[in-house]
């Protein structure tokens, strides 16, 4: 039996036993579904959900149901194009709705997005300031534990004040000895 007889009698025995639970059925589709560039639909739809989040939508929408309210109330009845109780308006004003909702949530979605990156990089950020500020502090204790073995400016002046009264004190002492040694050869009798 060569290849091609065996496939052709084991897909004859597949199809007879029909699908297997175990493996997932193939599905072949004929129609291709329309593929989109997520980003592009996401910016489109935050442009969307910021243009509806402002006051000029709202003035246009306001806008918009008052000249329908109006034009269905005033104009003849052969021209009102809905009739009480405004059942088109709603049908408009729910589509509206159910396409503004979805897109404002991929909106948010996109905007959670980005402040998860943003929270991402403050976290590492913050990581690496939490570093370098224990680096530092741990420097400044050592400069401090340097600093308490280095004779400071005070110190110094200190040791230099006393030392002057030292020394000043030898030269009075040692004046006062040389007054008494120069009395001293003078009344010593010569030979």
């Amino acid at each position: 039996m060569t290849r091609r007889e065996a496939r052709a009698e084991s897909r004859e025995i597949r199809e007879m036993r029909g699908p297997r639970l175990d493996q997932p059925v193939e599905v072949r589709r004929r129609l291709r579904r329309p593929q989109f560039e997520d980003d592009t639909f996401g910016r489109f739809a935050e442009r969307f959900a910021r243009f509806m989040g402002t006051a000029r939508f709202l003035l246009y929408m306001t806008g918009f149901v008052a000249v329908w309210l109006l034009w269905n109330w005033l104009a003849p009845e052969d021209w009102e194009w809905d009739a009480y109780p405004f059942i088109f308006l709603t049908l408009i004003l729910s589509l509206q709705a159910s396409y503004a909702a979805p897109l404002i949530l991929l909106a948010q979605n996109r905007q959670e997005d980005r402040d998860r990156v943003i929270a991402e990089g403050d976290r590492v950020a913050n990581t690496r300031a939490h570093a370098d500020m224990e680096f530092l502090a741990r420097e400044m204790a050592s400069l401090r534990l340097a600093l308490g073995e280095v004779a400071t400016r005070d110190y110094v002046r200190s040791e230099l004040r006393s030392l002057l009264q030292e020394i000043d004190e030898r030269d009075k002492r040692g004046a006062g000895e040389g007054d008494h040694q120069a009395d001293g050869a003078r009344h010593t009798p010569g030979p």
